[in-house]
């Protein structure tokens, strides 16, 4: 892969990462979040394991249970959590705290499976937590959209370490497929017993739900499989940083969000410590992929 076709696809994809935020927020005018969400899953978790039907399929009531935990921590949790949130804070905000993701698989990781890392990895945590403290504790404090968007982090850490445990026994396509579909079924299943149904079907609302299927998920998993096959994943997840960017960014665009100066500089900070975390280096060295379907760790030590 040439280049500048490498620079191109990382910045496709990450961008379409980043814009799931706004539009997804959007999309809450037309359904509540769970429900959102749930159709999302449900259908590009479907059509991606139509797709990879050819493919090694799981085995066994083990591997079943290892994709379910996986998708419920993974699309149900993270997105659950990232999309109720925004009824507190905006998308933007929304964007920033979930990517968090990465410094706190050193923490859990650290903490509950013995993996060791670096000191620029520790370093990279401690930038990008005073960066979230400059992002929020400024200006929103402590509210439920704010612990909403952790608990999503959270989520998400906990999908990467269990990725790094279970996945190297399943096809990376096969399983992104099916945790959408597990997923999708549980944030359903929340939305029968949390909301109101509620789905204002418009063009608009038709408009969001392509985006996010066709390309936040089946488009985007689709070019980062293809970075991750053609290149180095350390080096290639380094690039995540650009997330969060994009998704402050897009939010402003998209929904006219005002850009704070201190919410620029909380994210730049963020950004910093997730590029530190993701630094490749001879021990310890990480990648984390922070989508909502599908990540990959190289750790220090076996878990």
């Amino acid at each position: 892969m040439s280049k500048k076709l490498y620079v191109g696809l990382i910045i496709a994809t990450t961008f379409m990462m980043g814009i799931a935020f706004p539009v997804g927020k959007i999309g809450l005018h037309y359904a509540p979040p769970f429900l959102l969400m749930g159709v999302r899953f449900v259908i590009a978790g479907g059509l991606l394991a139509w797709f990879a039907r050819s493919k090694p399929q799981p085995k066994g009531g083990r591997q079943w249970l290892h994709i379910a935990l996986i998708g419920l921590f993974q699309s149900a949790g993270v997105m659950g959590c990232a999309y109720y949130s925004m009824r507190w804070i905006t998308s933007g905000e929304s964007a920033i705290i979930t990517s968090m993701n990465p410094l706190l698989v050193i923490i859990i990781g650290t903490l509950f499976m013995g993996a060791s890392y670096r000191a620029v990895q520790w370093f990279g945590v401690a930038i990008g937590f005073v960066g979230v403290a400059v992002s929020f504790g400024l200006h929103v404090g402590v509210n439920p959209g704010s612990l909403l968007g952790l608990a999503g982090a959270l989520c998400f850490a906990t999908a990467t370490l269990l990725y790094k445990r279970w996945g190297a026994a399943l096809d990376r396509s096969v399983l992104a497929g099916y945790q959408m579909l597990f997923g999708g079924a549980a944030l359903l299943l929340l939305s029968m017993l949390t909301e109101t149904p509620r789905w204002d079907f418009n063009l608009s609302s038709i408009a969001v739900l392509f985006t996010l299927v066709a390309i936040c998920s089946i488009a985007q998993f689709t070019l980062w499989y293809r970075l991750l096959a053609s290149s180095d994943p350390a080096k290639t997840s380094a690039f995540l940083f650009l997330v969060p960017l994009f998704g402050v960014l897009s939010s402003w665009l998209l929904l006219n969000e005002q850009l704070h100066w201190y919410v620029g500089l909380g994210g730049a900070l963020i950004c910093g410590g997730i590029f530190l975390v993701n630094w490749e280096g001879k021990r310890g060295t990480i990648s984390v992929h922070t989508s909502a379907t599908h990540m990959h760790v190289k750790g220090g030590s076996t878990l």
